[in-house]
């Protein structure tokens, strides 16, 4: 991942926020180096972390792909009926264009992050709100502490981003079960 971001989209209120969130639905922009990892595999991960077979509650927490293109449409319903296929049940998923993006506040950026007091605590000393969202490592880390990633890419990368040596450790022990 390059960076990610939560927010909302999908709606037509003006300016939504958490606790007005209107016709919106919570979801992830993803920003991707398509070298390191393709579209439909990024479609495959997004199948294997949620259950797309229940019915939503809420718009607010509804399943839903918003595609850029044709080419991403295309894969975002040959996977869906894959996964269709697979579990023999009716997918709920929607799959619509892309439409305008709105961040969420900054206290429910990298969420799994902030689960964790010393690794924030080393991040919001090098970046201010907007520069958290927006970088590369907290995006990465984020995915790490979230059970995403492996022990060995975090150890080809760890050095890269910005934590300091104790922090590195404290990351490696959590992703590995142990340091360097």
């Amino acid at each position: 991942m390059v960076r990610t971001r939560v927010g909302y989209a999908g709606g037509t209120t003006k300016n939504p926020t958490y606790r007005n969130l209107g016709d919106h639905t919570e979801t992830i922009q993803i920003e991707y180096d398509p070298t390191m990892v393709s579209y439909e595999e990024l479609l495959g991960v997004f199948w294997s972390n949620h259950s797309p077979t229940a019915r939503p509650w809420s718009r607010q927490y509804m399943s839903i792909i918003f595609y850029h293109n044709d080419e991403q449409r295309r894969l975002a319903m040959e996977t869906r009926d894959r996964e269709a296929a697979k579990v023999g049940g009716e997918i709920y998923t929607e799959i619509v264009p892309a439409s305008e993006f709105t961040p969420a506040e900054a206290y429910h950026q990298k969420y799994q992050l902030r689960r964790v007091p010393d690794l924030m605590a080393e991040f919001s000393a090098i970046y201010t709100d907007d520069d958290f969202v927006a970088s590369t490592a907290t995006a990465r880390v984020n995915g790490y502490v979230g059970g995403n990633g492996t022990c060995e890419g975090l150890r080809e990368e760890v050095d890269s981003l910005g934590l300091s040596a104790a922090g590195s450790e404290k990351l490696l022990k959590m992703v590995c079960g142990s340091s360097r």
